[in-house]
């Protein structure tokens, strides 16, 4: 049985130094795919992010379409302005499955 490809997971981090910046982009794709973060400036840019990015027509694994990421998802951290760390982190579907053999 072969599977479809799925799309994937994006998560940001942005702020705090470097290796926290990565830790927070790892941090937001264990977020609900369902859940806008608090701030209402960070959730609007993970919307707009996530309509521009489905709107590219890569698809699934570059095979085309209408649905490249399921969900773009930011953490953020305090910095200094002038050192402005960005992460991108991005997930596959395989990450979000789970099985159990009893």
């Amino acid at each position: 049985m072969s599977e479809k490809p799925a799309p994937f997971v994006v998560g940001v981090g942005i702020g705090g130094d470097f290796e926290l910046s990565c830790l927070l982009s790892k941090k937001a794709l264990c977020r609900n795919l369902n859940q806008r973060d608090s701030d209402k400036f960070y959730a609007e840019l993970e919307k707009d992010l996530l309509t521009k990015i489905n709107t590219l027509g890569v698809g699934p694994q570059g095979l085309g379409g209408d649905t490249t990421a399921l969900a773009v998802l930011i953490e953020t951290a305090p910095c200094h302005i002038a050192s402005l760390p960005v992460a991108v982190n991005i997930e596959c579907h395989s990450h979000r499955h789970k099985t159990a053999t009893i």
